[in-house]
């Protein structure tokens, strides 16, 4: 009865469900969140290296399109494993700009994905021949090896190594006769990687240090990185412009005086502490560097 502070009947029995308009909401909003804890930013980098290279050194439409999707595949598994296995750590560090902490994707969704995308990996990678798909999986393994344990140790920049060393690998050993890649190609996709490892701690290594990542740029600490990081990258861009056989003797000048130049640069400006953004776009500036002259020397993988 009304005023006797009874509740009216059926009036809290049944849970009232959500505006339908909600639900497509939060399913694009879960959607965002899964696509942000897969790092799309490297995902999406690495595999259109990849697919130019393989379009450079001779691969068909159909060789560059596996070519995409087992580096695509390969990458994705890659950033959500590294995301669920460091949501603990993320959460105790309060990154809310990680998906997992931030709520906007559940650590299950994360973790399936993960295994969705590493399994679709492994027949796409296979497609290009069993020679390029071991060598693609050789460099899945080195980066889940990171992600699993490997980047708190002084040899963190080894799957970087493995995995950008190898790449070239992956491209020619799908080619007809299955061809190895020339040892210049080798040498400067290891250093490209390991200027790669360098590059992408650097604005971060106060966080990574708190949070108890310890690999050997955090190590090293934040100056010693940021005058460490252009040396492989430089190194890199030389072995691209001395290796191959056919080369030009003024762009090989051009391009490393314009590389060591800034390699200069970056070591020798002053330490701003985390908010320095110089060295990181001048690292970031001989990455691009490196990786078009590797794109340039493509035919010449072969």
């Amino acid at each position: 009865m009304p005023g006797t502070g009874a509740p009216a009947a059926g009036r809290h029995d049944v849970p009232v469900p959500p505006p339908e308009e909600e639900k497509p909401r939060r399913s694009a909003s879960a959607t965002a969140g899964l696509v942000r804890a897969s790092h799309p930013e490297p995902a999406v980098t690495v595999t259109t290296l990849a697919t130019a290279l393989a379009a450079t050194s001779g691969r068909g439409p159909t060789g560059c399109a596996l070519v995409a999707a087992a580096v695509l595949t390969g990458q994705l598994s890659v950033g959500w494993s590294n995301d669920w296995i460091d949501r603990a750590r993320d959460l105790a560090a309060d990154r809310r700009d990680k998906p997992l902490v931030a709520g906007a994707s559940r650590p299950r969704a994360v973790a399936v994905a993960a295994g969705w995308a590493l399994g679709l990996c492994v027949p796409l990678s296979l497609a290009s021949g069993p020679a390029a798909g071991a060598a693609h999986l050789t460099c899945v393994a080195a980066a889940w090896a990171y992600n699993l344990g490997v980047k708190r140790t002084v040899l963190s920049w080894l799957p970087y190594a493995v995995a950008f060393g190898l790449l070239p690998a992956v491209i020619t050993l799908g080619l007809p006769g299955r061809p190895w890649p020339p040892i210049w190609a080798v040498t400067a996709g290891a250093l490209l990687g390991v200027g790669a490892h360098f590059t992408n701690v650097l604005p971060d290594i106060d966080a990574d240090l708190a949070a108890g990542v310890r690999g050997l740029p955090q190590r090293l600490g934040r100056r010693r990185t940021r005058c460490l990081a252009p040396v492989p990258l430089f190194a890199a861009s030389t072995v691209l412009v001395f290796g191959p056989p056919d080369r030009s003797a003024i762009s090989s000048t051009a391009t490393l005086t314009i590389t060591g130049t800034l390699a200069l640069t970056t070591a020798l400006l002053p330490d701003k502490g985390p908010r320095g953004r110089i060295p990181f776009l001048t690292t970031l500036t001989l990455a691009v560097t490196a990786v078009s002259l590797l794109l340039a020397r493509g035919r010449a993988l072969v």
